[in-house]
């Protein structure tokens, strides 16, 4: 029973952050900012396609969705092998025009956190 009530307290707490329509975040501009750094990106992105621009470098990305909080990008013309490796990013929280995500190499143990502004 505690447990049970636990998960419904979390599950209250989430819904009250989470304002705004998530799909939102599907297409659109958006400013990215890298958690502990002052790294920041602008990436445009449509249903399959994102366009990220950092220090004056384009990369192309595949985007695919896999829910509402969870998407791939994978490079479109890789140069490493790095390059070629998925990344996946998962969404942790949004509201209004912006949204917070973990993001990682597909099989790494590295790890980002960030939050991304719809413009």
């Amino acid at each position: 029973m505690k447990y049970l009530l636990t998960l419904l307290v979390l599950f209250i707490i989430s819904c009250k952050e989470n304002t705004g329509d998530i799909n939102q975040f599907r297409t659109g501009t958006f400013n990215t900012f890298l958690e502990g750094t002052d790294i920041t990106s602008i990436a445009v992105r449509n249903d399959s396609i994102q366009i990220e621009t950092y220090n004056n470098h384009i990369d192309s990305f595949s985007i695919k969705w896999k829910s509402n909080f969870e998407y791939v990008l994978q490079k479109i013309n890789p140069e490493t092998a790095l390059d070629s490796i998925p990344f996946h990013v998962r969404i942790t929280g949004f509201k209004n025009n912006s949204y917070t995500f973990k993001a990682s190499y597909k099989g790494s143990n590295f790890k980002q956190k960030g939050r991304a502004k719809k413009q």
